[in-house]
């Protein structure tokens, strides 16, 4: 008999889902889904009633207080140098605290993600991991869309094939995954459908929208020039290092996850709202 989390014992919630980066593109979509489902959620983020701030280990504990279950989301990326350290002392704090399963959102292809799947896999807990590479939101709700909207996509990125997933998918595999039993122990390598290159994505959107959006192939060495400096190294990382083949290809974990197919990159494009 699968279960759903949230259960209330004379008026009191148990088993709350704590929902890092609840306001990000996969996290706002699981706090929307498990609302829905009148389950009992917090969300984890800066500007949350409680905060939570990966930087500031002080807000972790208050926003563990009462909670079950999680969803990890790491912020700015678990490819970053600090990720494992904070992971560990996290998850560590989540377990001593009482949580008993944790679904980390992780990097496909990304090593140092990978070391941080280890060290939830080892943390005590239940654990699942979602990993994912490049979402098709990417280029309506992230650093991409203003260069969608501008008619011109330059990234510095070849004729390499990605299967872009749709963050609708992840939020559904991380809602079953953090309310239903059968999800224990796995890993899911979540991927769309189909292999795209960025240009053949680009098009697509063009397509989908009636308006001329052309994609340039530009040298990585003047991409990172143009970037914030904050950013650039981990965006090159992932440009270059990470998008290098290595993931062309797709899987049918989002079907083994929730028994339907993934979404379509041109579904996604045809529906999102770009000029809203």
């Amino acid at each position: 008999m699968e279960r759903l989390a949230g259960p209330r014992c004379n008026g009191r919630m148990t088993n709350e889902i704590l929902v890092l980066g609840g306001t990000g593109k996969t996290g706002r979509r699981i706090v929307q889904r498990l609302r829905a489902a009148a389950v009992p959620v917090r969300v984890g983020s800066r500007t949350a009633p409680l905060p939570f701030d990966w930087s500031d280990r002080s807000t972790w504990a208050p926003a563990l207080r009462d909670v079950r279950t999680v969803y990890i989301s790491y912020y700015p990326d678990l490819a970053v140098s600090g990720a494992p350290a904070d992971i560990d002392a996290f998850t560590s704090l989540a377990v001593a605290s009482g949580v008993t399963r944790l679904v980390l959102l992780s990097g496909r292809g990304e090593d140092e993600a990978e070391a941080c799947e280890r060290i939830v896999q080892g943390a005590g807990a239940e654990w699942t991991i979602l990993r994912c590479s490049w979402f098709s939101q990417n280029f309506s709700e992230d650093y991409l869309r203003d260069a969608v909207l501008s008619g011109e996509v330059a990234l510095p990125v070849g004729d390499v094939p990605e299967p872009f997933v749709d963050a609708d998918d992840i939020a559904d595999v991380a809602v079953a995954a953090l309310t239903t039993d059968g999800h224990t122990g796995q890993l899911y390598e979540l991927t769309g459908p189909r292999l795209l290159t960025f240009a053949d994505a680009v098009a697509e959107i063009s397509a989908a929208t009636g308006r001329p959006i052309t994609y340039v192939q530009v040298p990585a060495q003047d991409y990172a020039a143009a970037l914030p400096p904050e950013i650039a190294g981990l965006l090159m990382y992932l440009f270059t290092t990470v998008l290098d083949g290595r993931n062309a290809h797709v899987t049918g974990d989002v079907r083994r996850a929730l028994g339907r197919e993934p979404r379509d990159f041109a579904d996604y494009a045809k529906q999102t709202a770009w000029f809203a």
